[in-house]
């Protein structure tokens, strides 16, 4: 039976895995982003080994968030969903009303099924497409 545990990590424990996903061909520290420190993480495992991470940041009564990625071994098995789900229970149960990030266009359809919604024009950061999304907690 496989497990599958979510639990709160350190920012460094995470740098590897938003490496390797989502940018691959940048510089290792071009992951960390200065929040960090202030952030909360969550990293999911799955037989003991995480192949998932989010991080949280709070700011009023939004919720911002980044560097949610999942390893390509790992993804389209529904981990991500729920380490997704779980970082929106942790902001509904601390009182925040809004949660946003800046989503990468490929990614849309996968955030709609958590009810986010388009905020703005498209934008690129290093010449891929995003979209700012948020959704009512």
């Amino acid at each position: 039976m496989d497990s599958i545990e979510i639990q709160k990590v350190d920012a460094d424990d995470l740098m590897e895995i938003r490496h390797l996903v989502l940018w691959p061909g940048k510089p290792r520290a071009f992951v960390k982003v200065p929040e960090d420190e202030s952030g909360v993480h969550f990293g999911l495992y799955f037989n003991g080994t995480m192949v998932s991470v989010i991080s949280l940041f709070g700011d009023g009564q939004k919720i911002r968030f980044r560097k949610f990625a999942t390893l390509p071994a790992f993804q389209g098995k529904g981990l991500g969903s729920k380490l997704l789900q779980h970082a929106i229970e942790y902001a509904q149960a601390h009182g925040y009303t809004r949660m946003w990030c800046d989503a990468r266009t490929e990614a849309l359809g996968f955030y709609e099924r958590f009810h986010f919604e388009k905020c703005s024009e498209p934008f690129f950061k290093e010449q891929i497409e995003y979209y700012k999304i948020e959704r009512t907690l």
